[in-house]
């Protein structure tokens, strides 16, 4: 074999950023190396493997597409090895890709992350966040080893592993008359004005839990951005719903706000760990879930109510 896996590397980030400057910062190298890892793999297979637009960045060649799928087995076969090697010697150790429901990331994934890399120090950890759709075609591609998501929507060729129920709050103004109750009904704010969180998935399941409620919500707002739900809510524009809890008890705009919890007949949303199901998890990945499992069980990440792992479905 006269070629490297950091030259495999080098043609996977350009393959998938489409240019030789976004991969040169995505692996943290000059764009001469990148360039002429590129080249040596198109000398070595006799093919050539990008077409080059100006001005537009680059593209895959037939050839270059089937490499793509060939060389990102190899990778994760390599890591195979070293954690075989690693398992037996106790350690855990190497890359692990990260997708985050955009939702999760800023409430669960900086605990996450310090907790991780302070217990395992050989682990390189790397996050991108997105929407459900962006998650599951990280994880086909191979640009995500797996995401920390919902259970919803996900497609035959995925696993799950749930990892915690997450109860709906009723997020309101501290000073709202209703801020005290322990729990609360849709029908206790039927009347009052409705913000929206607009996002995939989530904007569909709160507006389920009206239909179920038999309520019309009257909403005033929509936005995808949490922080303007709590920014909303703050300042008494209406009321909303959250299944994630922060520890911070106030809006970005410094109104203080209470969580209540929902007091419906209602199937909660699940969190949990998502992967493609042809491939094998690493070690590092089934260390990130125990950690997972043990910060939820732990009250590190609050307002989860844990799911024990003998009751989850492989």
């Amino acid at each position: 074999m006269r070629f490297t896996l950091r030259q495999l590397t080098y043609f996977i980030a350009a393959a998938e950023t489409g240019s030789v400057t976004r991969a040169a910062e995505q692996v943290n190298i000059s764009q001469p190396s990148i360039s002429a890892a590129i080249l040596h793999l198109e000398v070595e297979f006799g093919a050539q493997l990008f077409v080059r637009h100006h001005a537009q960045g680059l593209s895959l060649t037939p050839a270059g597409q089937r490499l793509l799928v060939a060389a990102k087995e190899a990778l994760r076969t390599t890591q195979g090895l070293y954690d075989v090697v690693n398992s037996a010697m106790g350690v855990v150790a190497g890359p692990i890709n990260l997708g985050s429901f955009r939702t999760f990331t800023p409430l669960i994934v900086p605990e996450l992350w310090k907790s991780f890399v302070t217990r395992h120090p050989e682990v390189q950890l790397h996050v991108t966040e997105g929407s459900e759709a962006e998650l599951l075609e990280g994880l086909r591609n191979a640009r995500i080893d797996v995401a920390l998501t919902y259970e919803l929507s996900l497609t035959s060729d995925m696993n799950f592993v749930p990892l915690a129920e997450l109860p709906t709050y009723i997020l309101l103004a501290a000073d709202h008359p209703l801020a005290t109750r322990p729990r609360l009904k849709l029908s206790d704010l039927e009347q009052e004005p409705f913000i929206l969180l607009d996002l995939p998935l989530t904007r569909q399941y709160f507006l389920s839990l009206f239909e179920r409620a038999g309520i019309a919500p009257r909403v005033v707002a929509e936005t995808s951005l949490p922080a303007a739900i709590r920014s909303y809510v703050g300042a008494g524009i209406g009321f909303s719903m959250m299944t994630v809890r922060p520890r911070n008890m106030s809006a970005e705009n410094g109104y203080p706000l209470a969580y209540v919890e929902l007091q419906e007949d209602y199937p909660p949303m699940k969190l949990g760990l998502a992967s493609l199901k042809e491939l094998k998890r690493s070690r590092v990945a089934e260390a990130l879930e125990d950690l997972c499992r043990e910060l939820i069980r732990e009250g590190s990440l609050p307002g989860m109510v844990p799911i024990p792992q003998s009751s989850c479905a492989g």
